[in-house]
């Protein structure tokens, strides 16, 4: 009796957390990709699979949500306004203003939950097949069904085989679209059923303009480190300004440009400031930049640049290895719950160079 709430709760219009992504009425840098939808809906022959695949934050699910708004206001009153973007609605329209409240019968959103006990993000079987009844349904405001599944990649095994069903039988006047960051761990048989969609990370000019307009307290100074770490990603972008990114970003330069001293008494405050933070935020911040200030010095030196001093520290054969234990050190200390001051303490240990 305990497992069906959690199942009804999965489908059911989205939370609040998810405020920000469907009331969403920009997307920058992102316009073939609209354009593409909205012109294979005004042909009249619009396939019934989508895939959003890019970075995680450059703004899948706002493109979903964006498409969704337009399609089910009947295609924007049918005819294009003169000078609007593809797929526009404004924000009034009262189609826009339902989905952003999570009020409206035909739509509905399928996410990654915690799993069972907290330890893995999933999405259940049980959720995907009360997702394809949904979509099985007659429209109730006799437009179209639509469904997203925003981290497709997270599908458990059986609920990918689910809707792998639906990909071979639409039902008539539905959409799934799904969104992921990792299009090859989904099923070639799904992949090979889905129109894909690749979004890239937003160009220097466009992250400027939203950081500008978005966080407009922040000095030139910290848009630009906060642009330059976000790699034009809005959503990464936004998480870092508003949690501790830029100080964890400080923290990181200041780690890897002290090395070579070794100064452990220094590594066991920054961890233990590190683990403070109870739900694993900072943790994951710091090794997610950790790697990703290896991963640029290890570029920079590739493409024939100047990197940063401490990557002569060991060879760069050495720093792609240590890119890769990094990664499965987060993963296995935030799937298993392990002790994340320990953890942290771990990673400056193997990279503080040998002696």
């Amino acid at each position: 009796m305990s497992r069906a709430p959690r199942a009804a709760k999965a489908v059911e219009v989205e939370e609040d957390p998810d405020l920000p992504v469907r009331s969403n009425p920009d997307l920058l840098g992102h316009d073939h990709a609209a354009a593409t939808l909205e012109k294979a809906a005004r042909s009249g022959r619009l396939p019934h699979a989508w895939m959003a695949a890019g970075p995680p934050g450059i703004g899948k699910a706002t493109l979903g949500y964006r498409f969704a708004r337009w399609l089910m206001a009947g295609m924007a009153e049918r005819e294009p306004a003169s000078g609007t973007a593809a797929l526009h609605l404004p924000e009034e329209h009262p189609t826009f203003r339902r989905i952003a409240a999570g009020a409206h019968a035909d739509l509905r959103a399928l996410r990654p939950n915690t799993g069972d006990g907290g330890v893995k993000k999933v999405i259940r079987v049980d959720d995907a097949r009360a997702a394809i009844r949904f979509m099985a349904m007659t429209p109730a405001e006799g437009g179209w069904r639509f469904v997203l599944v925003d981290g497709a990649e997270l599908l458990q095994p059986q609920a990918a085989n689910a809707l792998l069903k639906t990909l071979e039988e639409p039902p008539p006047r539905s959409v799934l679209m799904l969104t992921t960051a990792a299009p090859d761990r989904l099923l070639p048989t799904i992949l090979s059923r889905v129109r894909r969609l690749d979004l890239s990370p937003l160009p220097d000019a466009a992250m400027e303009t939203l950081l500008r307009r978005l966080q407009p307290d922040l000095n030139p100074t910290e848009r630009d480190a906060l642009a330059r770490i976000a790699q034009g990603s809005p959503g990464r972008a936004m998480m870092l300004a508003e949690g501790e990114g830029l100080a964890i970003q400080s923290m990181v330069e200041d780690v890897l440009s002290g090395l070579a001293a070794g100064d452990r008494r220094r590594w066991h405050a920054l961890a233990d400031g590190i683990a403070a933070k109870r739900d694993g935020s900072s943790f994951a911040t710091f090794m997610a930049l950790l790697r990703q200030a290896i991963s640029a010095a290890v570029r920079q030196a590739a493409r024939g640049q100047a990197p940063p001093g401490w990557l002569a520290l060991r060879p760069l054969a050495e720093w792609s290895t240590l890119w890769d234990s990094l990664g499965r050190l987060a993963a296995e200390t935030d799937g298993l719950s392990l002790d994340r001051k320990q953890a942290v303490l771990t990673a400056l240990g193997w990279l503080s160079p040998k002696r």
